[in-house]
């Protein structure tokens, strides 16, 4: 199972999903989701199993994504040629029926000439000028035309294998929190006091004041904590697959600055840990909605807002790559012809704010971040 995991890591690595030409994207799409339902019919049990489950199901985000973008891309490009074609219709009738009746005619007919043989020979010289145009664009409208034909079939096709993948994805997804619920296995560092979480919830109005507060929740937590991981500044991959909306400072529509970032992910998109870390808080807080709040090392927090549904207890710690939650919205069968990937093809947004001794700091400092 891990192997097969490893393997469709290795095809979400590999450059078909940066292909620019549409058919080829979505081929390779298609591998990528052939891959996933191949591992997901495999994935059994063992101590590993979650930790497969989330490649699984981050392997079909990633399939899903590039073939809605194939299949936008194949669409917008038969769109293209179908208007070029449209336009080009009375160029298009003259050339067909230049060529039926060169066709139709006698051999003799076409040599012979009303002013004789000098108009004969000039006859046939300005055909043969004329003949190879005329077969470069009989040539041009074919390959037009059958580009259009392959296309369709294409969209045909690959409309199938989405609702496949969508339907293997939520299989994934339901595999992957059973698998979460059922395991046993975590170390603990301490138990929540439910009621002082109440209480802090109840008297807190910020993040700033409810982060502060962490330690009270705790109880008997054991002394330490993970290891540093300064080192990996800069380095941390991003808890979700998705792309930048908004850096820290930034404006929202409303006019309103957070110190964190948002990030535009699909919907029901799995968000994993970066590193190694306790869980310190998972559940509403304030109007951020679901919360994760992780602590990767002393005196830092990983805030990840807008959930809709948190995997972990609070006191666990979680070893890296393991999920935290899943999040919101619906998954469609239908493309949009206008997404540019930060709209309709993810509608859902997960905000990350990074606080270091209870202090935001930009979390571009600590994630690989970009807008490409």
């Amino acid at each position: 199972m891990i192997l097969r995991a490893a393997a469709l890591l290795t095809l979400l690595a590999s450059p078909v999903l940066g292909q620019s030409d549409p058919a080829m994207a979505a081929m390779g799409a298609v591998r990528i989701l052939d891959e996933s339902a191949q591992a997901l019919s495999e994935a059994k049990g063992g101590r590993e199993r979650v930790k497969a489950l989330t490649e699984i199901v981050r392997g079909y985000e990633s399939g899903l994504a590039a073939l809605r973008d194939g299949l936008r891309g194949a669409s917008l490009t038969e769109a293209q040629l179908a208007e070029d074609l449209r336009a080009r219709e009375t160029e298009i009738s003259q050339l067909l029926g230049v060529l039926q009746s060169m066709t139709r005619a006698p051999a003799p007919a076409t040599l012979l000439h009303p002013s004789g043989p000098t108009g004969t020979a000039r006859a046939g010289m300005l055909l043969a000028d004329v003949t190879p145009g005329l077969k470069a664009k009989a040539d041009a409208l074919r390959a037009d035309l059958e580009e259009v034909q392959a296309l369709r079939l294409l969209q045909q096709q690959a409309e199938i294998k989405l609702e496949e993948g969508l339907t293997g994805a939520q299989q994934a997804r339901t595999a992957l929190s059973k698998a979460v619920a059922d395991r046993t296995d975590l170390p603990r560092r301490f138990v929540e006091d439910p009621i002082q979480t109440a209480i802090l919830i109840a008297a807190t109005e910020t993040l700033e004041g409810f982060a502060s507060g962490l330690s009270q929740i705790a109880v008997d937590e054991a002394p330490g904590s993970l290891p540093d991981i300064s080192h990996r500044r800069g380095n941390l991959p991003l808890p979700v697959q998705g792309q930048l909306l908004r850096r820290a400072g930034e404006a929202d529509a409303a006019g309103v600055r957070r110190p964190g970032v948002l990030i535009a992910t699909g919907p029901q998109a799995v968000v994993t840990t970066p590193s190694a870390a306790t869980v310190r808080y998972a559940g509403p807080l304030l109007n951020y909605g679901l919360v994760t709040i992780l602590e990767p090392q002393a005196d830092t927090l990983f805030v990840f807002a807008g959930l809709d549904a948190t995997y972990g207890k609070i006191g666990q710690v979680l070893p890296a790559g393991d999920p935290v939650g899943l999040m919101g919205g619906t998954l469609q069968t239908d493309v949009s012809l206008s997404g540019d990937g930060a709209g309709n093809a993810r509608p859902e947004t997960l905000y990350i704010e990074v606080r270091e001794h209870n202090q935001p700091v930009d979390p571009a400092e600590w994630f690989r971040i970009d807008k490409g």
